[in-house]
C-alpha cells in the first residue's frame, strides 16, 4: 500500500490550502501517499475522472457537493441523512462517501460560549450537512438564501426559511456565510441592508471562507463583532478526511500536530 494518490476537487480550487496540509502530513507520520488539486469543470463527470486519474481518495469543495454525493456507490450514515458529500474513499473498486465538514465546522465554533440560534447565509451542500449537526447539538438554525429553490429541502426537515424578499430579522447569535461570495470578488452574502439588521445584535460572525478578510467580515468587524474564518474548520475536517484516507491508523491530535503548520507556513 504505496504511493496513494489523493487530491482535491473543486471549482475555483487554486486557492486551496488542503493539498499542503495533507501532504504535511504524509510526510510527518510517514505515509506514502501524495496529494493534489484538480479544477473540476463538470460534477457530472466525478467518478469517471476520479479514476481516470488513478486516486485512492479525494475532498470536494464548491461547487461539487451534491454531485459528489450522487457519485458514491456507498454512503455514510451522516452523509446519507445530510445529502452531502466532501470526502471520497475508493475500496476495491467502490467509491465510499463521508462529510467531515459537519463534524469539523462543529468544533471550529465551539470557542463561542453561550450560543443558541444561528442564522446560516446560504443554503448550499456545507450548510446541508452543518444545519443537520447543529440542530442535533441543540442549536436553532435559520436558513436565509437568495432563492427559494434550495431552501426546500430545509423546509421539509422543519428548519427556519427565508428568502431576500420574506427575511424577517431576529436576534442571532451567531451570523455565518455559507457561500462563497467574497472568494473571488467583492460580493456580499446577502443584502447590505439584512446584513445591518443581524450583524449589531449578533455575538459574532463567521465565514467559511478562509485565508482571506471577506466583504462579509469587514463589514462585520465594521459594526465591532468578533469574527471568524474558515480556518478551524477546513483544519477539522481535514483531520477527519484524512483519518479516512488512512484507515482510521492515526490519531486526530497527531494528524493535526502536522496538518496546522500550513497555516503558519
Amino acid at each position: 500500500m504505496t504511493g496513494q494518490l489523493f487530491a482535491i476537487f473543486g471549482n475555483p480550487v487554486s486557492h486551496s490550502k488542503s493539498p499542503l496540509m495533507h501532504n504535511l502530513a504524509f510526510k510527518g507520520l510517514g505515509f506514502e501517499g501524495c496529494y493534489n488539486r484538480y479544477r473540476l469543470e463538470d460534477g457530472t463527470k466525478l467518478k469517471e475522472t476520479f479514476f481516470a486519474l488513478g486516486l485512492k481518495g479525494i475532498n470536494i469543495t464548491v461547487p461539487h457537493k451534491e454531485h459528489a454525493y450522487t457519485a458514491c456507490d456507498v454512503l455514510d450514515p451522516f452523509a446519507r441523512k445530510v445529502g452531502a458529500v466532501n470526502t471520497i474513499v475508493e475500496k476495491e473498486g467502490k467509491l465510499y462517501g463521508y462529510n467531515t465538514d459537519a463534524p469539523g465546522f462543529l468544533k471550529a465554533i465551539s470557542e463561542f460560549s453561550n450560543v443558541k440560534k444561528v442564522l446560516f447565509l446560504g443554503a448550499g451542500g456545507t450548510a446541508q450537512s452543518t444545519s443537520a449537526i447543529l440542530r442535533d447539538e441543540g442549536y436553532e438554525v435559520t436558513i436565509l438564501n437568495r432563492s427559494a429553490g434550495r431552501l426546500e429541502k430545509f423546509e421539509k426537515e422543519g428548519f427556519s426559511t427565508f428568502t431576500f424578499e420574506n427575511f424577517s430579522p431576529e436576534v442571532y447569535d451567531l451570523v455565518i456565510n455559507m457561500t462563497s461570495a467574497g472568494l473571488e470578488d467583492d460580493a456580499l452574502p446577502a443584502p447590505e441592508k439584512i446584513l445591518d439588521s443581524v450583524i449589531p445584535s449578533s455575538k459574532a460572525c463567521v465565514d467559511v471562507i478562509y485565508g482571506k478578510e471577506t466583504p462579509f467580515l469587514k463589514l462585520a468587524t465594521q459594526h465591532g463583532k468578533p469574527t471568524k474564518d474558515g480556518s478551524d474548520m477546513l483544519l477539522y475536517q481535514g483531520i477527519i478526511a484524512f483519518e479516512y484516507f488512512t484507515d482510521q491508523r492515526y490519531s486526530f491530535d497527531d494528524i493535526k500536530l502536522h496538518m496546522e503548520k500550513a497555516f503558519t507556513l
